[in-house]
């Protein structure tokens, strides 16, 4: 079945890209919890992360630090929180959440609201960094 993430990586569907390889996308999440919390997935559709091979496992992990690198300088925090849940969208994929404090990485918290404009402002600030 295919997933919003593999119509993301078809350009069936616009997203806020900010990085971009062969075998991995990272993206802004359109209902983050904090400005430039990212999605970086592999291009290859795999619903559980740890079903993916140890290859594409390993290198998504080398892609997300690459791409975490460029955010911390992107966007003020203290640093890049990482998180997996992988129970919203069955397409493996890893959360970059700018963290000030633990709480910026509660999901159960009220989603921020951004323009399109500011989606647009974040993801070229973050593009620079890369």
């Amino acid at each position: 079945m295919e997933s919003i993430f593999s119509k993301i990586v078809a350009g069936d569907i616009p997203a806020h890209k900010v990085a971009e390889t062969i075998d991995y996308l990272a993206f802004l999440d359109i209902n983050p919890l904090t400005e430039g919390h990212l999605l970086v997935i592999p291009k290859k559709e795999v619903d559980y992360i740890f079903d993916l091979d140890s290859e594409t496992y390993v290198g998504l992990m080398m892609f997300a630090q690459i791409v975490a690198d460029g955010l911390k300088k992107a966007i003020p925090c203290e640093r890049v929180g990482m998180t997996v849940i992988g129970l919203e969208v069955p397409h493996a994929h890893i959360h970059l959440i700018p963290i000030k404090t633990m709480d910026d990485m509660n999901f159960s918290r009220p989603k921020l609201k951004l323009s399109e404009e500011r989606l647009t402002e974040i993801a070229n600030a973050i593009r620079v960094h890369l």
